[in-house]
Formats: structure tokens, C-alpha cells, sequence
């Protein structure tokens, strides 16, 4: 899958390659919901081996309801639909709102401990590394 950004300015498609993100949130910038971040975890509502009803989804729903079977972060779930993260935040506050998936924030900070700064730092730095 080609990510949208990956057109150069030059190539006749990429008008349309930067109408996808607008098209896939129908219209929506912004995600509703405030709570959700780089870290949250989303996992699906349904069962082990039960497969979620997917009727009336976008296929980028249904491919965020494959990568949550078991619990992922928000960010895992945009670098592997290889959209931005706030195209993703929309579409998984779409998925809460229906049922389908939860939110939550990671556990350390769940349980009310402190986050590991040396993790965040090594997080921060790969990202810088990867021009993010």
C-alpha cells in the first residue's frame, strides 16, 4: 500500500493522492475524542477467534479491526495502515463509537506508575532519527 505522502508533486496523480486522507475521514480533521495518543492501546471487542462483523466499514476500519485483535498503540496501527496519525485517530474513534474497539493508555501508566523517561527518550530519538 502506497502511503498518500509518497507522491512527488510532479506525478499526475498525486492531486488525487492528497484527496485520500479527506475522503477516508469524510471530511473530519480532527478526531473527537482528545484521549487518544501516540501510546493508547486498541484492542477489538470480540473474542479470541471470533471474527468482528465488518459490514458497512471502510476498508481502513477493517484492516485497523485485523491489527487490534490483539492489543496495539495508535502509532503501530498508522505505520501499518500507512496513514498519518490523526487520519488513524479519526478512524479509530469511529470504530469506539460503534463498539468495535476499546482505548486505553498503556498499562504502566494505567496502574498510576510513572512512564519509563529512558523508553520515551529511546522512543523520542528514534523518531527524530526517522525524520518524524
Amino acid at each position: 500500500m502506497n502511503h498518500w505522502a509518497d507522491a512527488s508533486p510532479d506525478d499526475e496523480d498525486a492531486e488525487q493522492s492528497f484527496v485520500r486522507p479527506y475522503t477516508i475521514t469524510q471530511g473530519r480533521t480532527t478526531s473527537e475524542r482528545d484521549d487518544l495518543t501516540l501510546i493508547t492501546v486498541i484492542a477489538t471487542v470480540t473474542g479470541p477467534g471470533e471474527q468482528p462483523d465488518t459490514r458497512g466499514l471502510q476498508p481502513e476500519h477493517r484492516l485497523i479491526l485485523r491489527q487490534c485483535r490483539s492489543p496495539v498503540a495508535l502509532a503501530e496501527v498508522a505505520a501499518g495502515l500507512n496513514l498519518p496519525v490523526a487520519v488513524t485517530k479519526i478512524l479509530v474513534a469511529d470504530l469506539i463509537a460503534l463498539g468495535r474497539v476499546t482505548a486505553r493508555p498503556p498499562l504502566a501508566v494505567a496502574v498510576g506508575q510513572e512512564p519509563d523517561m529512558t523508553l520515551l527518550q529511546a522512543v523520542k530519538d528514534g523518531l527524530l532519527r526517522l525524520g518524524l
